[in-house]
């Protein structure tokens, strides 16, 4: 059930690999260490198997992509029927029936579930691209070019994505070529709270906090203060921040989002591209506050393992934008490509499945649970929904331990185990394994880590 203990890890053959890359590849893409990396040649389920026949526990799902475990027989079948058929069409001016089927899913499982009419979709290649659509829509909607967003957010790498996004590492590079529309707040992180409330605060239920109400009437001060501007059209928000560190704001909080866009008549976007379709044990994030946002970005595990995003809005908000008189205003090459939007459907008719959710709870559950009994003083916290979780790596003064994150990932490589880091300092080991982890999967890497730390 379990990876063997090998002495070589990455293998000669990764090893090989590596240096071909190094060649050829800009070297600020892939780390190419003596420790790292490994190079897959195959996957299912939770496993993966590199080019040298190692097998690995995934607990990263390939970033969140492989809810439904690697290779998932529905989507693999639906790739191959579609492949048969039909690889490329024109997705803007001559679309594939594939294109119209999922849009229609996609409406049903979101603004039609909700009750609030149906759905508008914009398709997209990559998490970036659905992003900058909410993004679009917001200013044609409102006529406002201004975005709040918050500290440590991550929307992805466009230009108009990362103008969005809070996280300095990735802007500032290029901050002198960013648009200057995105206003940052605090994010709520209870385990470290921006607004000067305290630590660690109770869990209802091992999933969202309760925030004291001084928390987020700070927060609501600092929200209509910028709001008062005139400027914002939009909050984009991450319901749980993902590589952010796995945060788990409190349950009010969206609420509270929901209320002053409503005041402020102005879009509320969720960026659900990594919590959305189960990852958190509902269909999407949002729903564990009863929040309907008006505009919802997904991604990751929508195909299973193919490039392709959503942008799905309130057909009122949609509509913002003009008629086509045979060119788009926001379109692609490969807008809608057939073999994505045939994975799509057959991924979403699993995670439409109420079991589906029901697993993700149960497993979550558990691997919080046996995490948390880890004997460590190096563990500050444990928190995440469902099947994603994070893990706050801490010195003996409670600061973030980047290094000893980082030595957690290499380490649990060596024992047959994929691990990220993530977090604003590097320091929150990020787990987000694939919905069908077993409890011994879980025992098995808490007690691995258990020796690392």
């Amino acid at each position: 059930m379990f990876p063997e203990l090998r002495t070589e890890i990455p293998g000669p053959r990764s090893r090989e690999l590596a240096a071909r890359l190094r060649r050829v590849e800009s070297r600020n893409v892939t780390l190419v260490g003596e420790r790292w990396p490994v190079f897959w040649e195959r996957a299912e389920g939770v496993n993966v198997w590199d080019a040298d026949g190692n097998r690995f526990l995934d607990f990263t799902s390939g970033f969140g992509v492989a809810g439904l475990g690697h290779s998932s027989p529905p989507v693999r079948e639906a790739l191959a029927d579609q492949s048969r058929k039909l690889l490329h069409a024109m997705g803007d001016v001559h679309p594939a029936e594939s294109k119209v089927e999922l849009c229609e899913m996609l409406s049903e499982l979101t603004f039609e579930r909700w009750g609030v009419g149906r759905g508008k979709v914009i398709l997209g290649n990559s998490g970036s691209d659905a992003i900058e659509a909410a993004l679009k829509t917001a200013v044609l909607h409102s006529g406002k070019p201004g975005v709040l967003v918050f500290a440590g957010a991550y929307h992805g790498l466009g230009y108009g994505a990362l103008e969005a996004s809070a996280l300095e590492f990735f802007r500032a590079p290029f901050a002198a070529q960013l648009g200057g529309f995105a206003v940052s707040v605090p994010y709520p992180y209870c385990f470290r709270c921006p607004l000067g409330h305290g630590g660690v605060l109770a869990l209802e239920g091992g999933e969202f906090p309760h925030c004291s109400n001084g928390c987020l009437e700070e927060l609501e001060r600092r929200i209509v203060t910028e709001l008062s501007k005139g400027e914002i059209g939009a909050i984009l928000v991450e319901p749980i921040q993902g590589r952010g560190g796995d945060i788990v704001p409190p349950r009010d909080f969206l609420r509270l989002l929901r209320r002053l866009c409503d005041e402020e008549k102005i879009l509320l976007v969720a960026d659900e591209i990594y919590t959305g379709l189960n990852r958190t044990g509902r269909l999407f994030a949002c729903e564990h506050s009863e929040v309907v946002p008006d505009l919802i970005c997904l991604g990751k595990a929508l195909t299973s393992g193919f490039p392709l995003s959503a942008c799905v809005g309130r057909a009122t908000v949609m509509d913002a934008w003009p008629e086509s008189a045979g060119e788009a205003l926001h379109t692609s090459t490969f807008l809608g490509n057939p073999l994505g939007c045939a994975m799509a459907v057959a991924a979403l008719r699993e995670h439409a499945r109420p079991e589906t959710a029901a697993k993700v709870l149960a497993a979550g559950r558990h691997l919080r649970e046996v995490l948390q009994k880890i004997p460590a003083a190096t563990v500050g916290d444990v928190r995440g929904a469902g099947l994603l979780v994070g893990m706050e790596i801490i010195r003996a003064d409670g600061s973030p331990d980047q290094a000893l994150a980082a030595h957690c990932v290499t380490e649990a490589l060596q024992e047959g185990i994929l691990l990220l880091a993530g977090g604003r300092q590097g320091n929150v080991l990020s787990l987000a394994p694939p919905f069908d982890l077993t409890p011994q999967e879980s025992d098995f890497l808490a007690g691995r880590l258990a020796g690392m730390l």
